[in-house]
């Protein structure tokens, strides 16, 4: 007899495959919004129409634009964005953009509910005893990391350079709309890495010893659209209906963190790689994960069988599908590539054992060392 648990989110709906101007004006009509501030790419704001069919979609609804957000959500740029939220006394953020700013929004809604107006004071949010959000958010993702289908919120310490996770079950967005056309301005390599972002949640999840059947059904369905989805959309970026699947299999890829299945050392050092050297999140997963694999594989061999055969080369090793899937993908597959010598494996491995994934690893972790040894095949 197996036990478990399976936890389900305070998401309401997922709208996918219509525009997102129409979605977002009939979730906002839905839910009776009535002054609906928004958390937009910058650049989507200023080099497209994108935005600016939300706002025609939104009327006189629509109270105010927030486009100054940065990689990696830093604290500086939550707080602006909270206290610009707030002035325009919102009663909805809709976000649109990629994980950054979706980010950032679940920790501006924590800093509404519990009047946060302070990088210092963020630290207020982070224990346990916070005041639920009351400004919901609505997601329009632009990439594939699909951290709007989380509770979870990555957000950046600048005085430390750590990324600092934010959580509250009804920071999760109220809806999400899935809508291919709006993907076709992110560039190709941010749409294909952050493509292996979502197939890192699907292979870390189902190869969790925490996994369930639920969760894993979710993850290797989601993992055989990527796999299928991503080299069509790179082959023709005009391909829709592979986008489409993209984002659908990015959807169920967060069936298992969602659920409280914990992520593995890919996700726990790619933090630290992010929060210390920059380095974007989908190359993060491009770089660790087929090497956290055969680090991992004399301990979880079976879960890694289901992930070649969820990949469509059953029998294989699954490091090496995974390392040709994405170096196919023309994505880097080295620490050197993106120029992380062994001269800071020490302070990454320190900082790894730190994270919420490295202990929790299928394969146990005892210390910076055995996440060193993880470095040394990635390097």
């Amino acid at each position: 007899m197996t036990s478990g648990r399976v936890v389900f989110t305070d998401m309401e709906e997922v709208h996918y495959g219509k525009p997102a101007a129409q979605s977002v004006a009939e979730v906002v009509t839905a839910h009776g919004a009535e002054r609906v501030f928004l958390m937009v790419s910058g650049t989507l704001n200023r080099e497209t129409d994108e935005i600016e069919k939300v706002r025609r979609a939104l009327g006189n609804k629509c109270v105010g634009t927030f486009d100054k957000m940065p990689a990696h959500s830093p604290r500086s740029a939550v707080i602006a964005a909270a206290a610009q939220a707030r002035e325009a006394r919102a009663d909805l953020i809709v976000t649109l953009g990629g994980g950054s700013i979706t980010d950032a929004a679940k920790a501006v809604q924590l800093c509404l509910a519990n009047d946060i107006a302070t990088v210092e004071g963020l630290d207020k949010v982070r224990n346990a005893d916070v005041k639920a959000p009351t400004v919901r958010q609505v997601s329009i993702p632009t990439t594939l990391s699909a951290g709007e289908f989380s509770g979870i919120a990555g957000v950046t310490n600048e005085a430390t350079r750590v990324k600092e996770l934010f959580r509250h079950p009804l920071t999760i967005p109220q809806a999400v709309i899935l809508d291919p056309e709006v993907t076709r301005h992110t560039p190709m390599w941010l749409f294909l890495s952050t493509g292996i972002r979502a197939v890192d949640h699907c292979v870390e999840g189902v190869c969790s010893n925490e996994s369930t059947e639920f969760t894993n059904a979710s993850a290797l369905h989601g993992l055989s659209m990527l796999a299928r989805g991503l080299p069509k959309v790179k082959a023709d970026p005009s391909d829709m209906k592979a986008r489409l699947d993209c984002q659908i299999g990015s959807w169920l890829s967060m069936g298992g963190l969602a659920a409280g299945v914990p992520m593995g050392a890919s996700h726990g050092i790619g933090y630290v790689l992010g929060a210390v050297f920059d380095v974007p999140h989908g190359h993060t997963s491009c770089i660790m994960l087929p090497s956290v694999m055969r680090w991992n594989k004399s301990a979880n061999a079976d879960r890694q069988a289901l992930i070649a055969n969820a990949m469509g080369q059953p029998g294989k090793d699954a490091g090496d599908v995974l390392d040709e899937f994405i170096r196919g993908l023309g994505m880097p597959r080295s620490l050197s590539e993106v120029k992380i010598g062994k001269e800071h494996f020490d302070r990454i491995a320190t900082q790894a054992m730190g994270t919420p994934w490295v202990p929790r690893n299928p394969r146990k972790i005892d210390g910076p060392a055995q996440v060193k040894e993880i470095l040394e095949l990635a390097a």
